[in-house]
């Protein structure tokens, strides 16, 4: 950080699973609690239509943003995450990972030996059992209507998110972790979602990353950034959601180590590889899913 730049007033507050900055205009709240009990659950599968819900659920997590002097609000809650998951018969786009032990799979998180038992003549239902999402996050009901997302002008540098800025060493004023679900795929994969936020003098920076690993078949990633500058005039949010996908074979061939698969757990590592391979193959032709979250999109909410 240049020596020059102050680090603006603001205010940190906390609870037991709960934290807050106050910042100009700004209020940010992270939540993060244990994963959901079974009540808790029961009330948001229903909430969600019925499918089963992922092993680790954390339905009282979530990022809320408030923007006080437009009033608009912006979260990302475990609840709408799951909603973006396909409840039904897999369509053209939705990506649907179709393999040996998918339908058993669904079976028995959903027939009389699941977590939740349901009676034999209950029919199995038909859902995404990878837990893929294209959850961006959502403005809030409550927010001042008229202030949504409009495409990014390409020629207009302030409609894109400066990597520069966001690599130099300043003070990070408030950072947070809010793990939303995750599942091990009946130990076929994994499947999971997470918000990282940090704020820092200069602006706010939010990642949601969707990672899935589909062992034998494929790998998907599909992020959400968020950038904010303080220095915007009029305030200017930028949204940008991308979508990865390649063969797991593909991937597996970038290990450091032939014989060490552990990077093949790793979000991060696993988005690496996915963003260096070209992007005709890993955003156009993917793992030949069809899937619709393939590709780069900009968007931008002027807060006025």
């Amino acid at each position: 950080m240049s020596a020059a730049m102050s680090v603006p007033q603001h205010r940190l507050l906390e609870s037991p699973n709960s934290r807050t900055i106050e910042i100009g205009p700004w209020t940010i709240t992270a939540c993060t609690n244990p994963i959901s009990n079974s009540g808790r659950c029961d009330a948001l599968q229903a909430a969600i239509g019925g499918i089963p819900l992922p092993e680790m659920t954390f339905g009282d997590n979530s990022l809320e943003l408030d923007h006080r002097e437009s009033g608009w609000r912006y979260a990302f809650t475990t609840e709408e995450a799951l909603k973006g998951v396909r409840n039904g018969e897999l369509q053209e786009g939705d990506g649907g990972v179709k393999v040996g032990y998918a339908d058993a799979w669904m079976k028995s998180r959903t027939g009389p030996s699941s977590q939740i038992p349901m009676p034999k003549t209950v029919p199995t239902k038909p859902y995404d059992w990878t837990y893929t999402t294209r959850y961006p996050g959502h403005i809030e009901p409550s927010s001042t209507r008229g202030i949504d997302w409009q495409p990014a002008d390409r020629n207009n540098p302030e409609h894109a998110i400066p990597l520069a800025e966001l690599t130099r060493q300043d003070p990070i004023l408030f950072y947070a972790e809010i793990p939303l679900f995750e599942d091990e795929l009946h130990d076929n994969g994994a499947s999971h979602l997470l918000v990282r936020i940090r704020v820092m003098p200069t602006c706010i920076f939010i990642l949601q990353r969707f990672t899935l690993r589909v062992d034998n078949v494929l790998f998907r990633t599909y992020d959400t950034r968020i950038y904010h500058s303080f220095a915007s005039s009029p305030p200017l949010v930028v949204r940008e959601t991308s979508g990865w996908e390649a063969p797991y074979e593909r991937v597996k061939v970038r290990l450091p180590k032939r014989d060490d698969l552990t990077p093949l757990t790793d979000p991060m590592w696993i988005a690496k590889i996915l963003t260096e391979i070209p992007s005709e193959i890993s955003q156009e032709v993917g793992a030949g899913t069809r899937w619709k979250g393939l590709g780069t999109r900009v968007e931008v909410a002027t807060l006025v």
